[in-house]
């Protein structure tokens, strides 16, 4: 595997573009994706936005509220968000400039501002996704109204409205909850086709030290099996001396992992090893493990 793929996918990743890697390993294909703090803009600031504020910013999403009034757009309002913005919608979306990794979600108080927004975001990049709340009969209304003034009707079928997945919700949590069960959906739904690993966070030192090295070794878990510290998807990254950096669970397992992978640099081949786990104490929380992992080493140059 060549050093420059992670080079662009490193560069992506930090433009919040997520990234997916897939790994031939032994005849079988594995999909590792790294998702980056992805950014989620909220568009108006009441209580919808609120709550699902709080709710997203525990997975993983780096949440940007915007508002016209000082009172929707606070710190004391929105203590979880990233950034806030007191100001026009038009101005702070551009300011925002969206790019096609961003979440957005219209939350606005009205019809009016509602399609100030729809108009600025069409101008720009079309977010991985664009949510709009409002009742089935507010939103037909505007979407007749933009189509009379020139929108096309493919367009706005991007749009997702009503917004969130159908479960009856009534209160701002619940409704907030169903529009972060679609966020997942949208986030999720592009990982078939493979043997799709459990983790995906995205761990700028691990892109950094292959980067930083003529050649290193990528250690992935690939299959587990019993009690394991790690679950499928952990990656470190060994060079030449034996530094690393990320982790597949600490211990005398992780060491069995560093040497065999001076062995692939030494050889120049990548292999499949099997770690028993049977009486290893995960380093992290005291567990003894009792379970297999198979790690795959993954010459990089």
């Amino acid at each position: 595997m060549k050093k420059s793929v992670f080079k662009d996918k490193l560069d992506n990743l930090k433009n919040g573009v997520p990234q997916t890697m897939y790994l031939n390993a032994d005849g079988k294909e594995y999909m590792r994706r790294f998702l980056p703090f992805q950014r989620l803009i909220l568009l108006g600031g009441g209580h919808i936005s609120k709550a699902l504020c709080n709710f997203a910013a525990e997975l993983d999403f780096a949440v940007t509220v915007v508002d016209d009034r000082l009172a929707f757009a606070n710190r004391e309002a929105f203590p979880k968000a990233e950034r806030i913005i007191c100001g026009h919608f038009e101005n702070a979306i551009e300011e925002l400039h969206i790019c096609e990794g961003d979440y957005v979600a219209v939350l606005t108080r009205g019809h009016r501002w509602d399609r100030m927004c729809l108009e600025k975001i069409f101008q720009g990049n079309m977010p991985a996704y664009l949510g709009l709340v409002g009742s089935k009969r507010r939103v037909s209304g505007l979407f007749e109204l933009m189509e009379e003034d020139g929108y096309s009707r493919e367009l706005m079928e991007r749009i997702y409205t009503p917004i969130g997945l159908p479960i009856m919700a009534t209160t701002p949590n619940e409704i907030a909850i169903s529009i972060l069960a679609e966020l997942i959906k949208v986030r999720q739904e592009n990982a078939v086709g493979s043997s799709l690993l459990s983790l995906q966070n995205f761990d700028e030192s691990v892109f950094e030290a292959i980067l930083q090295n003529d050649e290193t070794v990528m250690a992935t878990v690939l299959e587990t099996k019993g009690s394991v510290p790690v679950e499928t998807g952990a990656v470190m990254i060994v060079n030449g001396l034996g530094r690393c950096a990320g982790t597949v669970g600490g211990g005398c397992g992780e060491q069995e992992v560093i040497t065999a992978s001076r062995g692939v640099l030494v050889k120049g081949s990548s292999r499949m090893i099997e770690l028993d786990m049977t009486n290893e104490v995960a380093e992290n929380n005291g567990m003894v493990c009792g379970g297999t992992m198979k790690v795959w080493l993954q010459m990089v140059n």
